[in-house]
C-alpha cells in the first residue's frame, strides 16, 4: 500500500512539474512577443513611420462617426472594450478586430438616390437590349410609383424566368444602371448550406456573414440591386435548407429586420431591390416563390435573333477579335442560315459563340496575309461553310409522309420549346403495355390515361376487347437518354396508341400539345409560344392546342403564328379527325364497324 501511495505522490509532481514548464514556456513567449512587438513600435515611431493614434483608437473615432443603429453601436463599443484588454497577438483578437472591421464598413444608413427618370431609363433599357417588352415596361413601372412615393416605397422582388441566354442577367445590372444604383450579383447555383445566407456564427473558426450582407457592403449601400442569379439551383441538405433562408430574405414584411448570424444584429434589407433568375420554377418551394412577382423572358424567334446579331452581336465579336479596322458584313441571310442550320436555342450564347467564330477566322486571314487597314470581308454562303463547316441542323425535323402509329408533340423544356416525337407500335403478345424513352412518373401516368380512354372507344374503333389480350403495345418517346416529364403530351400519346391499334396513318404536318383525360376531355398546358416557335421550326403548318389555351395566343407574335393554322379543341375526338390521314374525317368514330385488323396487318401498313 505504501508503495502504491509514494507511485500515485510521484505521478502527481509530474504532471505538476510538466504544468508549470508548459505554462512558464507560453509566458516568456508571451512576453518575447510583447518586448518585441513595443521594442518594433518604438522604432516605427522614432523613424516617423507609425502614427501617434493606436489601431483601437482608430476604431473608436470612426464609430463616433460612423451612423448606425443603437444596437450595431452598442454591440461595436463592447466589441472594442474587449479588444482592449486582449493580447494583440492572440487569435481571439484577430477574431474580434475582423468583426468590428465588418461593423465599422457596412452601410448601415448609406443610401445612393435613384434616378427615377423613366425616359432616361427606356433608352439605357433599349440600348442595351432588344425586346423583352414586359420586363422593361415593369421596371418602368417601378420607377413611376418610387418618383411618386419617393422613399417611402418597399424594395421589389421580381424573378425573370426564361430558358437560358436569353438576357435575364444583363437585363438586371441595365436596371441598376438606368437607376443609378450599385449592382451586386450571387450566384446560388449549388449552394446547399443555409449559412451561405445567413453567415456563421462567430465561435465557428474562419466564421464570415453571409453572400447577402457580404454583396451590400461589397456595394457600399444599403440600397444596391442584388442579383441572386440561377435561384431554381439551389439545393439543401443535412447542413440546412439554403431555400428557407430566403424567405426572411425576400418576404417585404421581414427584410427589414433581417438577422446574419455573425453580425448578431439586424440588418434592414427593405430598401434593396432583389431580382432573381430561374430556368424552371418547377424547382422552386412554393413559400419561395409566392414571395416573387414573376416575369417570364419567352425564348427569342429568328427575326428577333437577326436584330439582336446585327445590333448587338456582330458588334461585340468584331470589337472583341482586334478588327475595328476593318469591315466585316454579315448580310441578313448568312445571319438567318447561322441561327436556323447551326444553332437549336431559345437565347443567343450559341449564337453569340458562332459571330465569335466567323470573327476568329477573319482575324486569323487578316494576320497571315498582312491585310491593310479597311479591308472589307463580305461573308457569303460558301465562306460560312468554310468557317462554321456543314449545317448541324435542317429546317425541320418531321417527317414528310404520313405514318402509322407516330405522331409530332410539342414540349416545353428548361431551354425552350421542341417537338417530341411519340411512336407506338403493336406486336402479337400477352396485353401487355411497355413504357420507354425515360419518361417520368407523370408522363408515364399521362400514357396510362390515354390507354384507358383508347380501350374505352375500342367500339367505336371496330377493334374487339378481344384484341388487347392478344397483343403487346410499345410505347417510345426517341432521344431514350434524355429525360422528360409533364402531362402535356397526353393527347400525342392517345392519337399514336389509335393510329397504331387501328392501321391509320397520322399526318406529319401536324403537331400537338395538351392534357388528356381518361374521358377524352383535352386540359391546358403551359409554355405555348415556346411551343409554338417549336412547332415554326420544324416546319409545321398545323397545331392543335386546348380550347382553354386560345387565350393565350394574343399574347404570340404574328411571325410565329404566320403560316400555322392553330385549332383549340375540347375533346380527343376532335384531335384525332384533325391528325388522322382520314379520307372522311366526319364519319369516324360515328359508326360501329370499321375494319378490324391484327398487329401483324398494322406492321404491314406502317411499312
Amino acid at each position: 500500500k505504501l508503495l502504491e501511495k509514494m507511485q500515485g505522490e510521484i505521478e502527481i509532481i509530474n504532471v505538476e512539474r510538466r504544468i508549470r514548464t508548459r505554462v512558464k514556456s507560453q509566458m516568456e513567449r508571451s512576453q518575447k512577443e510583447y518586448y518585441l512587438n513595443e521594442q518594433m513600435n518604438a522604432i516605427q515611431k522614432e523613424l516617423g513611420q507609425k502614427d501617434e493614434k493606436t489601431e483601437i483608437q482608430e476604431m473608436e473615432e470612426k464609430l463616433a462617426a460612423k451612423e448606425m443603429p443603437e444596437e450595431a453601436r452598442t454591440k461595436t463599443e463592447k466589441e472594442i472594450k474587449k479588444l482592449k484588454s486582449m493580447s494583440p497577438m492572440s487569435a481571439e483578437a484577430a477574431v474580434v478586430r475582423n468583426y468590428i472591421d465588418w461593423m465599422l464598413n457596412l452601410p448601415w444608413f448609406e443610401y445612393t438616390e435613384d434616378n427615377n427618370d423613366v425616359d432616361h431609363a427606356r433608352e439605357v433599357l433599349d440600348d442595351e437590349h432588344y425586346g423583352m417588352q414586359e420586363v422593361k415596361d415593369r421596371i418602368v413601372e417601378y420607377l413611376a410609383v418610387r418618383s411618386l412615393v419617393g422613399n417611402e416605397g418597399k424594395g421589389t422582388i421580381l424573378c425573370l424566368a426564361g430558358p437560358p441566354g436569353v438576357g435575364k442577367t444583363s437585363i438586371a445590372r441595365s436596371l441598376a444602371t438606368s437607376l443609378g444604383r450599385s449592382f451586386q450579383r450571387i450566384s446560388l447555383g449549388g449552394v446547399r448550406d443555409e449559412s451561405e445566407i445567413r453567415g456563421h456564427r462567430r465561435t465557428y473558426v474562419g466564421a464570415m456573414p453571409g453572400k447577402i450582407i457580404t454583396a451590400v457592403k461589397k456595394a457600399g449601400t444599403s440600397n444596391p440591386v442584388i442579383l441572386l442569379d440561377e435561384i431554381d439551383k439551389m439545393t439543401s441538405d443535412m447542413r440546412g435548407d439554403p431555400a428557407s433562408a430566403m424567405l426572411e430574405v425576400l418576404d417585404p414584411e421581414q427584410n427589414k429586420n433581417f438577422g446574419d448570424h455573425y453580425i448578431e444584429v439586424e440588418y434592414d434589407l427593405s430598401k434593396v431591390m432583389f431580382i432573381m433568375t430561374a430556368n424552371d420554377l418547377s424547382r422552386i418551394p412554393g413559400p419561395l416563390r409566392d414571395r416573387m412577382e414573376i416575369i417570364n423572358v419567352p425564348g427569342y424567334t429568328p427575326n428577333e435573333k437577326l436584330q439582336i446579331g446585327k445590333k448587338y452581336l456582330l458588334k461585340k465579336a468584331v470589337k472583341q477579335n482586334g478588327l475595328d479596322n476593318y469591315s466585316v458584313n454579315l448580310t441578313d441571310k448568312i445571319m438567318l442560315d447561322i441561327i436556323r442550320g447551326y444553332t437549336k436555342e431559345s437565347g443567343v450564347r450559341e449564337f453569340e459563340r458562332l459571330c465569335n467564330t466567323v470573327c476568329r477566322k477573319i482575324a486569323t486571314e487578316v494576320v497571315s496575309k498582312k491585310y491593310e487597314d479597311g479591308k472589307k470581308f463580305n461573308v457569303n454562303s460558301k465562306q460560312l461553310a468554310k468557317y462554321l463547316g456543314p449545317r448541324k441542323f435542317e429546317s425541320t425535323d418531321r417527317e414528310q409522309e404520313p405514318q402509322v402509329g407516330l405522331v409530332n408533340g410539342l414540349a416545353w423544356t428548361s431551354v425552350g420549346g421542341e417537338l417530341l416525337h411519340i411512336e407506338v407500335v403493336t406486336v402479337p403478345g400477352k396485353g401487355g403495355i411497355q413504357i420507354t424513352g425515360k419518361l417520368g412518373e407523370v408522363m408515364t401516368e399521362s400514357a396510362k390515361a390515354a390507354m384507358s380512354y383508347v380501350r374505352s372507344i375500342s367500339d367505336r374503333l371496330g377493334i374487339s376487347p378481344e384484341w388487347y389480350d392478344k397483343n403487346d403495345i410499345h410505347i417510345h418517346a426517341p432521344e431514350g437518354a434524355t429525360p422528360k416529364d409533364g402531362p402535356s403530351a397526353g393527347i400525342t400519346m392517345t392519337t399514336a396508341l389509335t393510329s397504331a391499334i387501328t392501321g391509320i396513318k397520322v399526318r406529319q404536318d401536324v403537331a400537338m400539345t395538351g392534357e388528356v383525360t381518361i374521358r377524352g376531355r383535352v386540359l391546358p398546358i403551359g409554355g405555348l409560344k415556346e411551343k409554338m416557335l417549336a412547332a415554326k421550326q420544324a416546319g409545321i403548318n398545323t397545331v392543335i392546342i386546348p380550347k382553354k389555351n386560345e387565350k393565350d395566343l394574343p399574347e404570340i407574335p404574328e411571325e410565329i403564328k404566320s403560316g400555322i393554322e392553330v385549332i383549340p379543341v375540347e375533346h380527343v375526338e376532335e384531335v384525332l379527325k384533325i391528325a388522322l390521314d382520314l379520307e372522311q374525317p366526319e364519319k369516324f368514330m360515328q359508326v360501329v364497324g370499321l375494319k378490324v385488323i391484327d398487329s401483324n396487318t398494322a406492321m404491314e401498313v406502317a411499312n
